[in-house]
């Protein structure tokens, strides 16, 4: 991670008078592309966010059984992709605080650090929206903050609704279409083992970061073609 500073929570909340709206992006970002980036910015225009805060996990529970690559890759790509708008920010609260990464913590975390003047707001998949109601204290993430569901062009959000009335929690869920969700970080790393070009999948930076490190390769270095 040369070159990559330590980073604290970003400040915002600083005047009392008014109302702040956070938004929390968390994510595996193994690697994070183009879709992540989309998402964040409908998400922060759609919404009104002051700033969004990219979260990369340090130990998915939903991938305990899968191989994610270490944590200080995926924060390291995450700030080279994010550096470039400054309503962007990328915390390593998740990574830092060790064990295995649940939401409703990061919450309680973002919660009592932030004054009550900020109002969180958790950015996830739609498809999420289905299992949330089933994450470690599902209840309490509902209290916490108001949900932006990211969906795909005609997606059926109806089992979605069905789903957070069912479940009788307190669920505030904002939804946004975002044509950008074809883009997935496991097309990517497919991509890159066979040596094939993710160009405008995910930003330069984020590319040289992989080829530099040799990520995602079943074996040697990565292939002339990718890239270009």
């Amino acid at each position: 991670m040369d070159g990559l500073k330590r980073q604290k929570l970003p400040v915002i909340g600083e005047d009392p008078t008014r109302t702040y709206r956070l938004g929390i992006m968390g994510g595996t970002f193994d690697p994070i592309h183009y879709g992540h980036l989309v998402t964040a910015e409908q998400a922060r225009e759609a919404l009104d966010l002051d700033l969004v805060l990219f979260m990369p996990a340090g130990a998915p529970a939903f991938k305990l059984d899968q191989e994610v690559s270490a944590p200080e890759d995926r924060y390291a790509m995450t700030v080279l992709a994010t550096a470039a708008n400054e309503a962007f920010y990328t915390s390593r609260l998740e990574i830092d605080r060790g064990g295995v990464t649940y939401t409703v913590d990061t919450l309680k975390h973002l919660r009592a650090y932030y004054p009550k003047n900020v109002k969180l707001y958790f950015i996830t998949g739609a498809d999420a929206i289905l299992d949330i109601v089933s994450w470690r204290d599902a209840g309490q993430i509902a209290e916490l903050a108001t949900l932006i569901a990211a969906t795909r062009p005609g997606y059926d959000i109806s089992q979605a609704h069905e789903r957070i009335e069912s479940s009788g929690y307190p669920f505030d869920v904002r939804y946004i279409e975002i044509p950008a969700l074809a883009i997935s970080s496991t097309n990517i790393r497919q991509r890159v083992a066979l040596g094939k070009s993710v160009r405008y999948l995910t930003s330069e930076s984020v590319i040289g970061y992989i080829r530099k490190n040799h990520l995602y390769l079943n074996q040697g270095g990565m292939n002339r073609g990718e890239g270009e």
